[in-house]
């Protein structure tokens, strides 16, 4: 073990590792910033069981309804070995033929065996035999492949509900998404959302063909979407760039290097241990685990509602101190520099001078303030 798996199994206390999953990876980019996720994710900490044993609130998600409409849509557009699938491909990416060689790799292995493990050195051989083009199959179509990805040192597999396609050489990320394109736009938010995800099996696919010295334009930054058609369940394949969300994340990987450095400043033996006693119940004090926490830095935005447990430890803690970031996005945004309300209000009312990164932010507030006195003056 290396003396960083130390440091952050030391962090992590008894409990086992949570793995990185595409998920996590594309939290990174919503807020990369965040040293306290960070730290989290690298360590594998479980945010859930941290957020239970402190009784916050969970964050916003999906409906059971939505999950499961989801898995129905996924069947409806892979069944019949990829039937329904197979036009879609060809109309969005220019296809000529119909025949694909279609495998689900959810089929490989037994419920003895480590099925995970086994799907990756599957789709490995699926995708090498490809690229290299030693088999007679004329493209390839992998469902549920295996993906491995290289994350701050440690190997990360990928297990989504995608399909990797080959065509003249080059492997395409297929997505399926259950929300529905209407008069042939997305939800610009949940498509962005879901190419970030889709960049993290680009960077595996590419990672896998870089260890047989093939170049990463093998792997096409274009991604495939898969939804419903409008308010219906018919599919439709829309292809996006997903250059800008591929960039992204390899620049948020490669800060991930960094992890000593944050390791460094909080103090020896800071541990997010929940003690679990023998019924495996938390048995450590809950203001001992918010000390804890207070040692790492925080980046709150009221975004991380949406998919960090502890969002709502960090939005009180940002309150309570007084944080520009409690008021949301935009505010925190436009007074860049200053971290507090109290700083901002400072220089306000001329208590504070202003430094020269935070002139043109003060004239903005002392105008803005003028505005509202004659505001309230006419409303008087």
């Amino acid at each position: 073990m290396s003396s960083l798996d130390a440091r952050l199994g030391v962090l992590r206390g008894s409990a086992p590792p949570i793995p990185h999953n595409a998920r996590t990876l594309a939290a990174l980019t919503a807020n990369p910033s965040c040293d306290r996720r960070s730290l989290l994710d690298a360590a594998g900490i479980d945010k859930e069981a941290l957020a239970a044993h402190l009784g916050l609130p969970r964050p916003l998600r999906k409906s059971q309804l939505a999950l499961d409409y989801g898995i129905a849509f996924e069947r409806k557009v892979t069944a019949q070995g990829g039937t329904p699938l197979v036009p879609l491909l060809r109309q969005a990416l220019g296809l000529t033929l119909p025949e694909v060689s279609y495998e689900d790799v959810n089929s490989v292995g037994s419920d003895d065996d480590s099925p995970l493990g086994l799907r990756r050195v599957h789709t490995r051989s699926r995708i090498r035999s490809a690229a290299h083009h030693t088999s007679d199959d004329p493209r390839t179509l992998l469902n549920h492949p295996v993906l491995r990805l290289t994350v701050a040192g440690h190997q990360v597999y990928l297990e989504p509900d995608i399909i990797a396609f080959q065509r003249d050489g080059v492997f395409y990320v297929v997505e399926i998404k259950s929300f529905p394109v209407i008069h042939g736009q997305p939800d610009p938010i949940k498509a962005s959302a879901a190419l970030t995800q889709a960049a993290a099996y680009v960077l595996a696919l590419r990672e896998l063909l870089a260890d047989d010295g093939l170049p990463p334009d093998r792997v096409s930054d274009t991604v495939i979407l898969v939804n419903p058609r409008n308010f219906t369940r018919h599919p439709t394949a829309t292809s996006f760039s997903a250059h800008k969300q591929i960039k992204n994340l390899s620049r948020h990987l490669g800060r991930l290097r960094r992890l000593p450095e944050l390791l460094d400043k909080i103090p020896p033996g800071a541990t997010f241990d929940l003690a679990p006693g023998p019924d495996q119940q938390p048995t450590r004090p809950r203001g001992e685990l918010v000390a804890a926490l207070a040692t790492v830095r925080p980046y709150y935005t009221p975004g991380c509602r949406h998919h960090c447990d502890l969002a709502f430890h960090c939005r009180t803690e940002a309150h309570n101190q007084g944080r520009t970031a409690a008021l949301g996005t935009a505010v925190r945004d436009d007074l860049a520099g200053i971290d507090t309300i109290a700083t901002a209000l400072a220089l306000t009312d001329g208590h504070l001078h202003p430094s020269r990164d935070q002139k043109d932010i003060t004239q903005a507030l002392r105008h803005a303030q003028r505005i509202h006195a004659a505001l309230q003056t006419d409303t008087a």
